[in-house]
Order: structure tokens, then sequence, then C-alpha cells
């Protein structure tokens, strides 16, 4: 069975929030090499020798190259490669795969999973890495409870644009079998 044999649980079943968090935390383990060989890149095209040189260029770079991905992998099967592991697909409210433009708007607004807390913690005049982690954890935590509070229980950044989670689970054999030959 290939990759591409999936179907989507009916009538979109969603992901429990722990099912979503898990992925979220291996998607963070994959970004790891992703932003490592870009970072390897961009430090080797611009002849960067020092981590400060250059820095508010990586992080745009960076933030480019991570939206090139996800917009990529969201409007091209609906799925991230954590996303596939843990059967969770990306729609816009009608069940429809996302446009290339749906795709962009739902990373950018995904930010909002960091950016209140970060901003919290600067405004707070946090320096130290341990409360800087501290405040981004919570801002975390407080996001994905939120989820537990709004509609259908999808995050905020999905409510705003018009996307849902759902499940999305591989098909049997025998189900793929009785699907062909009823065709």
């Amino acid at each position: 069975m290939s990759s591409t044999e999936t179907t989507t649980a009916a009538p979109y079943e969603r992901p429990g929030l722990a099912r979503r968090m898990a992925a979220f935390m291996y998607e963070g383990v994959l970004l790891f090499g992703v932003v490592f060989v870009a970072g390897y890149f961009f430090s080797a095209m611009t002849q960067q020798r020092h981590a400060m040189q250059g820095q508010h260029a990586l992080q745009a770079f960076l933030f480019a190259v991570l939206g090139i991905y996800f917009a990529w992998f969201w409007s091209r099967g609906g799925q991230t490669v954590a996303m596939k592991a843990w059967h969770i697909r990306v729609v816009d409210s009608q069940g429809r795969a996302l446009s290339q433009a749906r795709a962009l708007a739902r990373y950018v607004l995904s930010y909002l999973w960091f950016v209140p807390a970060l901003l919290s913690a600067w405004a707070s005049g946090l320096h130290s890495t341990g409360a800087i982690m501290g405040a981004l954890l919570a801002g975390i935590a407080a996001y994905a409870v939120l989820a537990l509070l709004l509609p259908q229980k999808q995050f905020l950044h999905d409510v705003l644009c018009g996307t849902q989670l759902i499940t999305q689970l591989p098909i049997k054999r025998a189900e793929k079998h009785a699907l062909n030959s009823t065709r």
C-alpha cells in the first residue's frame, strides 16, 4: 500500500487535542532538520562567520523557508510528514484541499502559537533563557487549551483562516479492493 492510498474518516472526524499536540511535537523534531539545512545553506551563501552576523536576515530566510515547507505540503495533499504519521489532514471548511494562498495564510496565522507569549516576555523584561522558555511553554499550553473552547475544538488560526484538522486513516487492503471493484 502506498502512502497516497488514504481516505478521510466520515464525516470529518476530528483528531483529539492530545494527538494534535503529539503531531506538533513531532513536527518540531522534523523541522529541526529543515532549519539546520536551511541555516547551513544561508551561512554558506552569505559567508556568515559569526552567529550574530546577519541574524535578522537569517530569521527572515528561515521564516520564508518554513512558509514554503508548510504551504507546499498543506496545498499538496494537506499533510506534512508529521501529520501523515499521526493521520491528520488540514482541509478548508468545506473539506476541500487548501489553496496555496490559504495554506500561506494558515502558516502566518499559526505564529499565534508563539507571538503573544514572546511579546509578553519582552514586555515583562524577561531576559533569561529559562524565563523566556517558561513564558513560551505557558503560551503554547494556553493556546492549546483555548482550542477546547473554540467552535469544533479547532485551533484559533484554523478558525480565523477557515481551515480544519480532520482525521485521515489509511485504507485497508480489503476496503481498497472493494472500492476498486465497485467502479
